[in-house]
């Protein structure tokens, strides 16, 4: 087939045309308003792609069009879709695309409210270390995988499954699409405050999930009450995992570094030693969660296990040093919601213990947005010397109760963390630039952050190796 993907930088649309065009077909791309890394790592994929949206992008002989859910992409009002329409070409999303794609494949679907993006590429990245050719769909860039998108040739795919609904016009959640024969479930917290309102709505369709999976298939779960109130609706077998000691998987002696090590522990005395440059006791949680789905499978044997976790380089936006010489790291972590920003702060203060962190935060998703979400703000920085805050985008605002700038300002300075609103790049490299030398450095946002992930890193490898050399 032909198929167009109408909004090809995002980060699912992008791996699923990925996998079409591994499976044999013809992909083409648009999209507006895209940012990095996203947009230049799709510029890089070796399919056309169109950076405006046109039915003169169509070709004449389309077969498919696939619709991304994002706002900014115009839905049904979009020139591509209505064109496509017009000329009985169907129309799609992605996650429908996926799971008509694969509903015959061993379909593994990483779940949860955070940790989905490096435990699905954490299990592509092993199983491809270890010659399984998997096929696999992660919404994120690792640079220890080729793509993010994998058709493969073994019966297994990883696919990183996000309980986010389809669309406007469709509610269900992404996940419920994929045929799980296994399900590994990261966490449960309540997101996406814009189509889930309460925690029983953000529930649902995770309990949902559990019921697709068949008799025969297996649930490997993060120990955590909310999702044991769910797991029985599973007739698959349920294991356990924990970052304490539990009934099932869990990390002992912990040491944290440059390289962090502990012991994996399993049922039955099992034992296995694991290192990982992985930062943050959540990642930790991350690679037992992984550990145990892949042994209780028995996809891998133990040594090919540790030396894949050991080699894995974790995934772009998530904890990743931008800086090169500076003195004062600069650091990227993905700030989508309370826990994960929390989780990405806590990782720092863990790993820079005796250094002020400074964060630079954009509150880019609708739940960081809405005003129902202000009490996160109480929270979620403590710990910080100091932030700097971004404005959030307007797009979408009509379709929740926004928060205003000056208002999310005024939140996070009466928790007496100082804190600065700077509306430019300019601004916030200025404010940067004061710093004294000893400090680090958290970008965080799932959004653009002014461009700085791309300009600031070498103003301070250039400022602040300036400044230990004259020192």
């Amino acid at each position: 087939m032909r198929i167009h993907f109408t909004g090809i930088a995002g980060a699912g649309m992008a791996a699923a045309a990925l996998m079409m065009r591994e499976a044999g077909h013809t992909i083409t791309g648009s999209d507006e308003g895209a940012f990095p890394p996203m947009s230049t790592y799709v510029e890089g994929l070796g399919f056309p792609v169109f950076w405006r949206f046109d039915a003169a992008n169509l070709a004449d002989d389309l077969d498919l069009l696939v619709l991304g859910a994002s706002a900014k992409l115009g839905g049904e009002g979009n020139v591509e879709v209505q064109a496509a329409r017009r000329r009985s070409v169907r129309v799609t999303t992605f996650p429908e695309l996926i799971g008509e794609a694969t509903a015959l494949r061993r379909n593994t679907v990483v779940a949860g409210s955070f940790g989905k993006s490096t435990c699905t590429a954490l299990l592509a990245h092993v199983l491809r270390a270890s010659g399984v050719d998997a096929g696999w769909m992660i919404g994120a860039i690792s640079p220890s995988l080729p793509d993010t998108g994998h058709w493969g040739t073994a019966p297994e795919v990883i696919l990183e499954g996000d309980e986010y609904i389809v669309g406007p016009t469709d509610r269900r959640s992404k996940f419920v699409l994929y045929h799980p024969r296994d399900v590994l479930l990261t966490s449960l917290i309540h997101d996406h405050v814009n189509v889930f309102p309460t925690f029983e709505d953000y529930v649902k369709p995770f309990g949902e999930l559990m019921r697709l999976l068949p008799a025969e298939g297996l649930l490997v779960a993060r120990e955590d009450p909310a999702i044991r109130a769910i797991a029985g609706e599973a007739a698959a077998r349920i294991v356990w995992y924990d970052t304490e000691p539990c009934e099932g998987w869990y990390p002992q002696d912990i040491v944290y570094g440059e390289t962090t090590r502990f012991t994996l522990v399993g049922p039955g005395g099992r034992r296995l030693a694991l290192a990982t440059t992985l930062l943050g006791e959540h990642n930790v949680e991350n690679i037992v969660g992984v550990c145990a789905y892949l042994l209780e499978r028995g996809l891998v044997d133990e040594a090919r296990l540790a030396r894949a976790v050991e080699s894995f380089g974790g995934i772009r936006r998530r904890l990743d040093r931008l800086t090169k010489t500076s003195a004062v790291p600069v650091i990227e972590g993905f700030g989508s919601s309370y826990e994960k920003a929390r989780s990405a702060i806590e990782a720092m203060l863990l790993h820079y213990p005796h250094r002020p962190l400074t964060v630079v935060f954009e509150p880019h998703t609708f739940s960081w947005r809405n005003r129902d979400a202000l009490p996160w703000y109480d929270t979620v920085f403590e710990g910080v010397a100091k932030v700097l805050v971004i404005p959030p985008p307007t797009h979408g605002a009509d379709s929740h109760l926004q928060s205003g700038f000056a208002e999310i300002l005024a939140r996070v300075g009466a928790t007496g963390v100082p804190v600065e609103g700077v509306e430019t790049a300019e601004a916030a490299t200025t404010a940067l630039g004061r710093l004294a030398g000893d400090e680090v450095v958290l970008l965080l946002s799932s959004g653009p952050l002014l461009g700085l992930p791309d300009s600031l890193p070498p103003v301070f490898d250039d400022l602040y190796r300036a400044k230990e050399a004259a020192a």
